[in-house]
C-alpha cells in the first residue's frame, strides 16, 4: 500500500493517554482519524510499521475468507463482537488465524473497535476491508455489510484461482519442453561425437551446429541459470524506484493482449472495491483513495490520483475517468450512467463482473492457443534434434558403404 505509518499519543475523553500506530496518507489524516475516535492527539510521528509476529506466519486468502464468513454468520445472529471472536478462536483450524483472532479479541476487550483492531494488521486486512467494517460499526449495520464483504472476497478469490489454474498446464508444457531439450543437448547429443570421430567422415553442418551448441552448454550452461536469476532480480528491482516502476508498468500495459488483460483485471479490482465501499456508505473521495491503493499498476494508480483530484474539485467520476484516456470506454460510460441514476455502487459491481468475465474468457482463449503451440514447439525441438543427429548417422553409413 502507498500509505505511510505514524505512531501517535493521544488523550481520550477521560484524560487517559493512549499510544498506537496508524497507516494513513498524511499526518492530517491521522489527526482526522483520531478525532473521529474522540481522541485528542498530542504527538504524531512518522515511522516504519511495527514488527508483527504474524507476518512470519502465512494467513492465506482462504483463511481470511473462512474468518469473514464465520464472523458474518455470528454477527447476523446478533452475537456481540467479543463473543463472536471467542467462538471463532475455537473453530478455526489455522494456528496463524487463531493467533490473529486472539489479538483482535484482546484489542476489542481493551476498548478498541473491531476496525481499529484490524487496522493494526494491514498485511491481513486491506484498507477496503477495514473501511467497510468501520462503516458498519459506525452505522450499526455491520450485519448488512459483512455478507457483501464475504461475497467480494469470494469473487476475488475465484477469479484469481481461475487465472492461476488456466496457466498451470501451459507452464508445465513449457518447462517440460525446455528440460527435454536441455537433457538431449547435454546427455544424448555428445554420444554422437565419439561416433563421428571414429568414422573419420565430415560431419553435416546441422549436426556440427548441435554438437557445438552441446559443448557450449556443457561448458557454460550455468551462465543461463545466472542470467535468468539476474533477469528476475533486475525485473523486481525496477519496482523499488518509482520512475522505473512507472515505465515498467506502462510497458506491460502496452503489450498486445497481455496489456488488455492487465488493464481489465485492474479495472475489475478497482470497480469492485469502489462499488463495495460506496455501497457501505463510504464517502466518494475516501472510497476513491482506498480503491486506488488496491490497484497494483503504478501507471493506472497515477491516473486514478488525477481522477481523485478532479472529483475533489467537483467533476463527475465518469467524466474524470474518461479524461485520463486510459480506462476502458465501458467503465466510464457505465459510471456516468450510474451517477445519473444514483446507482453508482450497483453499476460498479456489475461492471466488475463484466471485466472479470472478459479476463476469464481471454485467458481461456489464450490458453487454448498456447497449448497446441507449445506442443508443436516441443515436437519440433525434440524431433528436430533427433532427426538431425540420426540423419547424420545415416549419411555417415552411406558414405562408408
Amino acid at each position: 500500500m502507498s500509505a505511510l505509518y505514524f505512531k501517535y499519543q493521544a488523550f481520550d475523553q477521560s484524560g487517559n493517554l493512549e499510544t498506537g500506530q496508524l497507516n494513513a496518507d498524511s499526518e492530517r489524516e491521522v489527526v482526522r482519524l483520531l478525532q473521529g475516535r474522540n481522541l485528542t492527539p498530542v504527538k504524531i510521528q512518522e515511522t516504519r510499521p511495527s514488527a508483527d509476529p504474524l507476518r512470519r506466519k502465512k494467513i492465506s486468502n482462504n483463511d481470511l475468507l473462512d474468518f469473514t464468513n464465520g464472523l458474518c454468520t455470528l454477527v447476523e445472529a446478533r452475537v456481540p463482537i467479543d463473543k463472536a471472536l471467542r467462538l471463532l478462536d475455537g473453530i478455526t483450524e489455522s494456528s496463524a488465524m487463531r493467533e490473529l483472532v486472539l489479538q483482535l479479541l484482546r484489542d476489542v476487550k481493551e476498548g478498541r473497535s473491531l476496525a481499529e483492531a484490524m487496522e493494526q494488521h494491514p498485511h491481513v486486512f486491506s484498507k477496503m476491508y477495514v473501511n467497510i467494517v468501520r462503516a458498519g460499526e459506525e452505522g450499526g449495520i455491520l450485519h448488512d455489510l459483512l455478507p457483501d464483504l464475504a461475497e467480494f472476497l469470494d469473487t476475488s478469490a475465484r477469479t484469481r484461482q481461475a487465472v492461476i489454474s488456466a496457466m498451470i498446464y501451459p507452464t508445465v508444457l513449457l518447462i517440460t519442453g525446455i528440460i527435454s531439450v536441455f537433457l538431449l543437448l547435454v546427455f544424448v547429443v555428445p554420444q554422437f561425437a565419439a561416433m563421428f570421430e571414429d568414422a573419420g567422415t565430415d560431419i553435416p553442418p546441422s549436426a556440427a551446429f548441435l554438437l557445438s551448441l552441446s559443448g557450449f552448454i556443457q561448458s557454460y550452461g550455468y551462465l543461463f541459470i545466472v542470467a535468468t536469476v539476474l533477469a528476475i532480480w533486475g525485473w523486481r528491482r525496477l519496482d523499488q524506484d518509482p520512475v522505473t516502476r512507472l515505465r515498467k508498468d506502462g510497458f506491460l500495459l502496452s503489450l498486445p493482449l497481455v496489456g488488455n488483460l492487465i488493464l481489465y483485471r485492474e479495472c475489475a479490482v478497482f470497480a469492485r472495491t469502489l462499488g463495495a465501499l460506496l455501497g457501505a456508505g463510504i464517502p466518494l473521495i475516501r472510497a476513491l483513495r482506498v480503491s486506488r491503493e488496491v490497484v497494483g499498476n503504478s501507471l493506472l494508480n497515477k491516473h486514478l490520483l488525477t481522477v481523485e483530484d478532479d472529483v475533489r474539485g467537483g467533476a463527475g467520476l465518469g467524466i474524470s475517468l474518461e479524461k485520463t484516456n486510459q480506462f476502458p470506454t465501458l467503465l466510464h460510460q457505465l459510471v456516468g450512467v450510474g451517477e445519473e441514476s444514483g446507482r453508482t455502487s450497483d453499476i460498479l459491481l456489475k461492471s466488475a463482473v463484466t471485466f472479470d468475465t472478459y479476463v476469464r474468457n481471454q485467458m481461456s482463449a489464450l490458453v487454448a492457443a498456447l497449448q497446441p503451440a507449445l506442443i508443436i514447439f516441443l515436437a519440433i525441438a525434440v524431433g528436430g534434434i533427433t532427426i538431425t543427429m540420426l540423419s547424420a548417422v545415416f549419411s555417415m553409413n552411406s558414405v562408408e558403404f
